[in-house]
């Protein structure tokens, strides 16, 4: 061991090389001018499916991303190998702003949102009218969730050979959500698929609803050349199997529109939905508003809703639809 003097500070004492301290720090980061502009179809274990230019292209999140993730729907600039050849793969290096997001929460007391699917700007909300039964508390929070995200939402209610419409429409009549009604016979011959793709034209469409509702067998008839597998409904449990394990996004035939097939859920909380946007859904009653007490639920006695309504200004059952969504945050789905 070499020991030093009273004067340590000597010409002679070797001091180690920093190569990382000689390195100027910058937050200038390349913009990548030339990358492929894409949209990514699927999310699988790190990998993502994009499409560029005609072609499947798999790629990873680039690590100057850092925890900002891609997700079904969002459009990505790529760089790399984009020629799609097998075992190529390429870099997303920037996702571009999203015009909507849909999240959901797993619970309405977790925190941590789950983002479903980004850009798209029509949410398809698939239950089935039988075999499982319907969760109208589960089709609340999807609606919730749509307006929420500024997504329009449509209703398809599936399995009508099996019992009949009537009742759930006419709870969700107030709300003039749009629907189609679909049997077993209609997507065998194929006018279920022509009715639907009707109102799916030129739109990005999001299909969420529980296991079992048919929405993958729906989205197998608009897209025949892109069969997924579906699944059956347990006779003890009444539930839905998964298997649809991930969302993935299919262009409808003729370039008219696309949509995204989800898996199935069990739940969708809402701890993220600031109820404040809810009602900018119902036009009719928004402008009632404008006398509400500041940071007011819409459902409290001083909510200037209420003479609004009494005035003539709005349906009084469009207000009752509105609360019977707010409140929604408050009731369990199987309420």
């Amino acid at each position: 061991m070499r020991r030093y003097g009273k004067n340590p500070d000597e010409d002679d004492i070797r001091v180690r090389p920093n190569p990382k301290g000689n390195r100027p720090r910058t937050n200038i980061r390349p913009k990548h001018a030339d990358a492929g502009e894409g949209l990514v179809l699927t999310v699988d274990r790190g990998r993502l499916t994009c499409l560029i230019d005609g072609r499947t292209v798999t790629a990873m999140k680039a690590r100057e991303l850092g925890r900002k993730s891609a997700v079904v729907g969002d459009r990505v600039a790529v760089v790399g190998d984009l020629t799609g050849a097998k075992d190529t793969l390429a870099r997303i290096v920037r996702v571009e702003p999203r015009s909507s997001t849909l999240r959901r929460t797993a619970d309405d007391d977790d925190p941590f949102e789950r983002v479903v699917v980004a850009n798209a700007d029509q949410l398809a909300i698939v239950t089935a009218l039988a075999d499982p039964e319907p969760r109208p508390r589960l089709i609340d929070r999807c609606l919730v969730a749509a307006y929420d995200a500024g997504l329009a939402p449509l209703l398809v209610l599936t399995k009508s050979d099996l019992a009949s419409a009537d009742a759930l429409l006419e709870s969700y009549g107030d709300l003039g959500v749009p629907y189609i009604v679909t049997n077993r016979d209609e997507l065998v011959d194929g006018s279920a698929a022509e009715r639907v793709r009707a109102t799916l034209a030129g739109r990005m469409t999001a299909f969420v609803g529980h296991s079992g509702v048919g929405k993958t067998t729906l989205v197998n008839a608009l897209v025949p050349e892109r069969r997924r597998a579906t699944g059956h409904v347990n006779a003890v449990t009444g539930r839905g199997r998964h298997t649809t394990t991930s969302a993935l996004a299919l262009p409808l035939p003729g370039g008219s529109g696309w949509v995204i097939d989800t898996p199935g859920v069990r739940s969708f909380g809402l701890h993220h939905v600031d109820p404040s946007r809810v009602i900018h859904a119902f036009p009719d009653l928004e402008p009632g508003t404008a006398g509400c007490p500041r940071a007011c639920s819409h459902d409290e006695p001083d909510c200037a809703l209420d003479k609004w309504v009494t005035d003539g200004h709005a349906d009084p059952a469009r207000l009752y639809s509105l609360r019977r969504l707010l409140a929604t945050r408050e009731r369990r789905e199987g309420d």
